[in-house]
């Protein structure tokens, strides 16, 4: 009786989950957080389906199957690519976000990354004013002449550094860390409006809620100039809002690329980076040539370094 109990309030759970993330349902802490984790309660399902079909328990086999189906196909589209052609017109802008975790001693191995990587714009967020020294020192100025700086104590600065010229644009109002914000005028393309993103963590009850605002304060696009959003969301696709905010005129760098399943924090204490909550999100005229994780020194955060093609 005990063991019965036990198997069906395990089918109960995935059930309640698949149809929480199905439906959008989830509401307030801990449920947001938790979502995050959707990847691997589909590879739990799938897992127990699969054992009840080998018990004969063909009832819960039934009911977790179809949990692991729908699951699977919810996440299904995240790993199908669908970039641009090679030959595809336009601008190719190369733009990494990267949340460098106010770590002032990691910045000279931060910009000889970047100059690797042949990065144009650079979205960094937890950027305090020990960190722009640090990364002036090790010749962030001479590599990205165009900068919109808004250091903070702690973690809430964020910037925009950029080889290509950058005009001045209002951050926003009414988020918990400020934004950093710009107008980004590539030779030869439209101008493209930039945003350094991140958004309280959904830490507790409070953070979770503000969370929610800061990701609903983030400007639409697909009306006027493009526009592009980078950093760390703390938010992945299995988040209702994050969903709802793409639907404003965005498509994720990640999911264009096909690499949008492939997690970017936490790294560290010997153990793999576990949920995707660090993106670029790109108007729906800007096309994705490609995208990638790559490790950020001294980061508890991948970064997603993508190539872009902005509309001429």
């Amino acid at each position: 009786m005990l063991l019965r109990r036990l198997r069906w309030g395990l089918a109960g759970v995935l059930v309640a989950w698949t149809l929480v993330r199905a439906f959008g349902l989830e509401r307030g802490w801990p449920l947001v957080p938790l979502l995050a984790f959707t990847p691997y309660v589909a590879l739990v399902a799938l897992v127990v389906a699969g054992l009840a079909a080998w018990r004969r328990w063909w009832p819960g086999a039934a009911v977790t199957g179809a949990c692991a189906a729908l699951l699977l196909a919810l996440l299904a589209p995240r790993a199908i690519p669908n970039r641009a052609p090679a030959d595809a017109p336009g601008v190719r802008v190369r733009v990494l976000a990267a949340n460098v975790a106010a770590n002032e001693a990691a910045a000279e191995e931060v910009i000889a990354a970047i100059r690797r990587w042949d990065v144009d714009v650079f979205s960094a967020v937890e950027l305090p004013p020990a960190v722009v020294l640090a990364y002036q020192r090790a010749g962030a100025e001479s590599l990205f002449p165009s900068r919109a700086l808004q250091p903070r104590p702690g973690y809430a600065g964020t910037g925009l550094y950029s080889r290509l010229p950058l005009a001045p644009a209002p951050s926003l109002r009414g988020t918990a860390f400020v934004f950093a914000a710009a107008e980004l005028r590539a030779p030869g393309a439209a101008p493209v409006d930039l945003m350094s993103v991140h958004p309280l963590a959904p830490t507790d009850a409070g953070a979770t809620a503000q969370w929610r605002r800061d990701l609903r304060l983030l400007p639409a696009s697909g009306a006027g100039r493009p526009r592009v959003l980078a950093g760390d969301f703390n938010a992945t696709f299995d988040h209702a809002e994050f969903r709802r905010l793409l639907g404003r005129g965005y498509r994720d760098a990640g999911e264009q690329a096909g690499v949008a399943l492939r997690p970017t924090w936490r790294v560290g204490e010997d153990l793999p980076p576990t949920v995707a909550i660090d993106h670029v999100l790109v108007d729906r005229r800007i096309r994705v040539v490609s995208a990638r994780s790559v490790a950020i020194p001294g980061s508890d955060h991948r970064g997603v370094l993508t190539e872009l093609l902005l509309p001429r």
